[in-house]
């Protein structure tokens, strides 16, 4: 696995929230600790692979936040990394922005591509959260947020020569999320509409579809205490592209808050088939500041 990539990305985040107000007690005021979610791997706030209906930083309605992370994913054959950075503002709308790298090591020289040949995306993003609230209000009600994410490939030539009918495309989706706080419970429903080609790396639509289809996606956690969560998601996927069958994917993961201003997240994520190479189960590994 190489990290060189990856390595410079953590030294970022760490340097991010190396600040003093890193050292604040978790009691500060503003969100519940752990409540503005990590960052996706598409940017937004949420779970690692599911956007939930929070938004990110951790002012409340009377402020502007934000939240930056660097997250690594190690795979047999691949690895992934990402930048994102995200703001809230007044706990209601959220702008977000990703750059992923999916390095296909000595996959690439089997597919034709060349020895650790990279495949880069830009994901510009936005939620709005239009009713409810993830901790207060009836029991019940849920907090709901509208979102969508626009997926922008840096190599459409090659994601189109591998079978893609577009190199940029857009997904649209909706969230569902409520922490019941009795039973120290998270529960996330998100549902998307897509025609992304492993998240959009491989580009959008294919000769076996070319249309936006609903997919479901959900998260669980489980807070053991203030600071430690435990949780699982599960993400489902279209398969678009002739040459290789697409996966759902799913994660356990482990979220440690710091302290209010930097969480770790640590997962185990099963992403299926990848580019006709089966069993791709690794190791998710993130490094959060937010503020």
């Amino acid at each position: 696995m190489r990290f060189s990539t990856a390595t410079s990305l953590y030294v970022f985040c760490a340097t991010l929230v190396a600040t003093p107000a890193a050292a604040q007690d978790v009691g500060a005021p503003g969100k519940l600790l752990l409540t503005n979610g990590i960052g996706t791997i598409e940017g937004a706030a949420g779970g690692g692979l599911t956007p939930w209906a929070v938004i990110a930083g951790n002012a409340t309605k009377d402020g502007v936040g934000g939240q930056a992370s660097a997250t690594i994913v190690a795979l047999p054959d691949y690895d992934v990394a990402a930048l994102s950075g995200a703001i809230g503002g007044w706990n209601r709308i959220e702008l977000s922005f990703a750059r992923q790298i999916f390095d296909t090591n000595r996959v690439g020289g089997a597919l034709g591509l060349g020895n650790d040949f990279k495949f880069d995306q830009n994901i510009f993003g936005a939620k709005v959260r239009v009713a409810g609230d993830v901790v207060y209000g009836a029991t019940w009600m849920p907090a709901i947020a509208v979102g969508v994410q626009h997926k922008d490939s840096l190599d459409d030539a090659v994601v189109r020569a591998v079978g893609a009918k577009h190199g940029a495309g857009t997904d649209y989706y909706a969230s569902a999320t409520k922490l019941f706080l009795n039973w120290s419970l998270l529960a996330n429903v998100t549902v998307r509409a897509t025609k992304a080609n492993q998240n959009g790396l491989l580009g959008h639509g294919g000769t076996l579809g070319d249309t936006h289809r609903v997919q479901m996606e959900g998260s669980l956690a489980y807070q053991l205490s203030r600071r430690l969560v435990v949780g699982a998601e599960y993400r489902s996927k279209p398969s678009n592209l002739a040459i290789a069958r697409e996966d759902d994917w799913a994660d356990a993961f482990v979220a440690y808050g710091v302290n209010r201003h930097v969480t770790a997240t640590v997962a185990y994520t099963d992403l299926g088939s990848i580019a006709t190479f089966e069993k791709q189960r690794g190791v998710l590994f993130q490094l959060q500041g937010a503020f």
